[in-house]
C-alpha cells in the first residue's frame, strides 16, 4: 500500500513522533493508521526506558495558579535546546495544570493522573520522549495553599520560577518580593528557617579566617559574631537589601507596607544536579 503524506501527517498529529518514524511505522503497519499508533507507542516506551538513565539536568519551570493556590514543577530534559521546544514546555504547563486542579504535589502521584482526552501523565512523557528523543523527568513539584492576602509569582526565563505567600501589603508587593527571590536566591526566609548544619559549616570557615588574622584570641572573639551577622543578612530573606531599593532590607520594606512573608518556593532548573561533560 502506498503510504501518502497526508497519512504520514495523520499519524505525527496523533502521536507527536516524528515523521520518519511515522512512515516506517506506517510500512510495518501496511498502511494502517491504528496499528502504527500503537506500534509507535510500544516503540516510545522502549525509547524511554533505554534514555531512563540519561542526565536530565535541563529543562523548564513552570507555574500555574487558580485563586488561592499555585503550583511549581520543574521538568526536566538532557539539552537546553530541547528545554525550548514548544512541545516540551506545553507538556509542562499542561502537567503543573493537572496537578493544581488535583491538589497533588508528589512527582510520582502526578504520572498517574489523566489528561482530558484520558492519557495519563507518564503516557504522554514516554510519547514526548519518542517525539524529541531525550530522557524527561518530572523533578518536583509544590503546592502552594495560600495562607495570606496575597500569593506573589514570578518565572524568569523558564528557568526560574518563584512563589510567595505573604500577609498584608498588596498583588504588586507579592510580585516585587517574588522577583527578588528570583534575583536573590536566599537560603532560608529567616536565621531560624536557615539549616543548622549550613549555619554551622559557616562558622567553621569564619572561625578559620579569624584565626588566620594573626589577631589576638579576644579580639578574634569578638569579630566573629559580627561576621556571622553579616552572613545572615546576605543569606536570609528578610536580611537581605531589597532589590529595588538597596538601602532596606526586605524586612524592612515589609514592614513599611503593613506586610510579612508567610513562605516562599524557589525553583531553578537543575540546582543540585551533576549534568554531563559531553
Amino acid at each position: 500500500m502506498q503510504i501518502t503524506a497526508a497519512m504520514v501527517k495523520t499519524l505525527r498529529e496523533r502521536t507527536g513522533a516524528g515523521m520518519m518514524e511515522c512512515k516506517k511505522a506506517l510500512v510495518e503497519a501496511g498502511g494502517d493508521i491504528d496499528l502504527g499508533a500503537d506500534n509507535l507507542r510500544k516503540a516510545g516506551q522502549a525509547k524511554a526506558d533505554k534514555k531512563a538513565s540519561r542526565v536530565a539536568a535541563e529543562g523548564t519551570i513552570a507555574i500555574v495558579q487558580e485563586a488561592t493556590k499555585a503550583l511549581i514543577i520543574e521538568v526536566n530534559c538532557e539539552t537546553d535546546f530541547v528545554s525550548s521546544n514548544q512541545d516540551y514546555t506545553d507538556f509542562a504547563k499542561t502537567i503543573a495544570g493537572l496537578a493544581l486542579s488535583a491538589d497533588c504535589d508528589d512527582p510520582e502521584a502526578v504520572l498517574s493522573l489523566n489528561a482530558p482526552d484520558g492519557v495519563t501523565v507518564e503516557e504522554m512523557r514516554r510519547n514526548l520522549i519518542t517525539a524529541v528523543g531525550e530522557n524527561v523527568q518530572i523533578r518536583r513539584l509544590n503546592l502552594v495553599n495560600s495562607k495570606g492576602n496575597h500569593l506573589g509569582v514570578y518565572l524568569h526565563g523558564g528557568r526560574i520560577g518563584v512563589i510567595v505567600d505573604i500577609r498584608g501589603g498588596d498583588e504588586e508587593l507579592a510580585k516585587d518580593i517574588a522577583m527578588h527571590i528570583a534575583a536573590s536566591r536566599p537560603a532560608a526566609l529567616d536565621a531560624d528557617h536557615l539549616p543548622a548544619e549550613q549555619l554551622d559549616k559557616e562558622r567553621e570557615i569564619i572561625r578559620a579566617q579569624v584565626a588566620a588574622s594573626g589577631k589576638p584570641p579576644e579580639i578574634q572573639e569578638k569579630m566573629i559574631p559580627g561576621m556571622v551577622n553579616k552572613y545572615l543578612k546576605e543569606v536570609t530573606l528578610l536580611g537581605q537589601a531589597f532589590v529595588k531599593q538597596p538601602d532596606l532590607s526586605v524586612a524592612k520594606h515589609l514592614e513599611a507596607n503593613g506586610a510579612e512573608v508567610l513562605s516562599y518556593q524557589r525553583f531553578e532548573v537543575g540546582e543540585g544536579l551533576a549534568k554531563d561533560d559531553d
